[in-house]
């Protein structure tokens, strides 16, 4: 093991934020553990205001160094299953929210009807009848917003630790 490789080592073990370069792909990647030795990934709400910028976000810290990006709700669940990516399939990961206040806001009803309206203005392969289903159940009150979607599709990886800033 190279003086490098030691150091890194010794700080992944001490649970600290470390730079390394791998010796035979000369890349550096950066990992953040926190206190359990989980790796934590954070994304940062004040770098979008909508749900194409999400996907932006998560794909600069859930896709580092890979072609494929983000760019639907089925695509960011299945990135939460790890194996490619910045973690592997099932590792314990803890994703810190910042500014989810805004996200919340930014995602929210209006966001959401826009999506949905889209959808529908789109039709085929979109299920317009059930488009329109959810719509009319967000226009009620009784409909999840985007954040609300985003949440629950974190939420039902085990895996996953979520926490709101």
């Amino acid at each position: 093991m190279t003086a490098t490789e030691w150091r890194s080592f010794f700080l992944y073990l001490q649970g600290l934020n470390f730079r390394a370069t791998h010796p035979a792909s000369n890349n550096t990647f950066r990992t953040m553990l926190n206190s359990d030795k989980n790796k934590a990934i954070t994304i940062k709400g004040n770098h979008f205001s909508d749900l194409s910028g999400f996907y932006g976000e998560v794909s600069l810290v859930l896709m580092k160094d890979t072609d494929w990006k983000v760019g639907t709700l089925d695509g960011f669940d299945d990135i939460l299953y790890g194996g490619f990516g910045v973690f592997e399939s099932g590792e314990e990961v803890e994703i810190v929210w910042k500014d989810s206040q805004k996200s919340k806001e930014d995602l929210g009803l209006e966001a959401t009807r826009h999506f949905y309206e889209n959808k529908i203005r789109q039709g085929k392969p979109f299920n317009v009848e059930l488009i329109q289903q959810k719509l009319d159940e967000l226009t009620s009150g009784n409909g999840q917003t985007l954040f609300e979607i985003l949440i629950e599709i974190i939420e039902s990886h085990k895996n996953i630790t979520l926490i709101l800033n």
